[in-house]
């Protein structure tokens, strides 16, 4: 299925419509031709004329193998997608009056994911009537945006969607750093002989 939309993407040789194009390529005199000599000069050496650029005028194609183009196209895109960053957002759930054992409990988590690099999203749960207190919900999401400042950064300000008001952190960039040389800290000998 991929494979079909990337060679639908391009059109090549009898496909390409157009009165004249752009040449360009490895062994070939790049410039402005007629599309049947454009075409004549790809047969001659064996290769396919590939319309690279449709919308440029005129239309820019390039004298290659066209198969071996379509893998290039594709390991392109795969090493683009491996160097994309995966964000991964946490959730954390309050009710608008939730306890400081349990608030304490779910700042402690919070804290684990902004250093891991994960972003948090945390919302207070209005049920029922509680949507009268959602003043609690947003001084409790403020507080809880305060007590991870030296984790992560606002990102997001309180906003009630619904019967949930939400806040979104992300971590601090020097924090995910310093929590992953911990990490790696190989054990010394006085440690492994106290257990």
């Amino acid at each position: 299925m991929k494979n079909d939309s990337l060679k639908d993407q391009y059109r090549i040789n009898e496909r390409i419509r157009v009165r004249e194009v752009r040449l360009v390529g490895d062994n070939v005199e790049q410039g402005v031709y007629p599309i049947f000599q454009a075409l004549k000069i790809a047969e001659e050496q064996g290769l396919d004329l590939v319309e690279i650029s449709p919308n440029a005028e005129p239309p820019v194609c390039r004298v290659i193998d066209y198969q071996k183009f379509l893998y290039q196209q594709k390991k392109r895109q795969k090493e683009q997608k491996a160097k994309s960053v995966k964000i991964v957002v946490k959730e954390i759930r309050f009710g608008p009056q939730t306890d400081d054992h349990d608030y304490n409990f779910k700042l402690k988590h919070a804290k684990g994911f902004l250093e891991e690099g994960s972003k948090v999203k945390a919302y207070v749960f209005f049920k029922g009537r509680s949507i009268l207190f959602k003043e609690q919900g947003e001084v409790l999401l403020l507080r809880f945006a305060n007590d991870l400042e030296e984790y992560g950064k606002v990102e997001q300000m309180p906003v009630l969607e619904g019967k949930r008001m939400i806040i979104m952190l992300s971590p601090k960039k020097g924090v995910a750093a310093a929590a992953k040389k911990v990490v790696a800290k190989p054990k010394t000998d006085e440690t492994s002989e106290r257990e």
